[in-house]
């Protein structure tokens, strides 16, 4: 896995109460999440980046109010069109 070095101000921390292997974990599943919310990278993928399970990752979505259906109205019209 590469490691990459990201410089923060000191302040970030106390203002969200996370020491720095907390803020890690954060920053990743927030670009885990908006990555997929953009239709980036898939599910599994998502899940991987923010070093989660794919059913844990679920989860997370929930919390940034994130679907995990990321349909657009044509897709799902044609995916239940393909149902009958």
């Amino acid at each position: 896995m590469t490691q990459i070095r990201l410089q923060l101000p000191e302040a970030v921390f106390s203002t969200l109460r996370k020491d720095p292997e907390e803020m890690a974990d954060a920053l990743r599943q927030a670009a885990a999440v908006k990555w997929y919310e953009l239709g980036l990278i898939s599910q599994e993928r998502a899940a991987e980046v923010a070093g989660l399970s794919r059913s844990a990752f679920m989860t997370t979505l929930g919390r940034f109010q994130v679907s995990p259906l990321q349909y657009t109205a044509d897709e799902l019209r044609e995916e239940l069109q393909d149902a009958d």
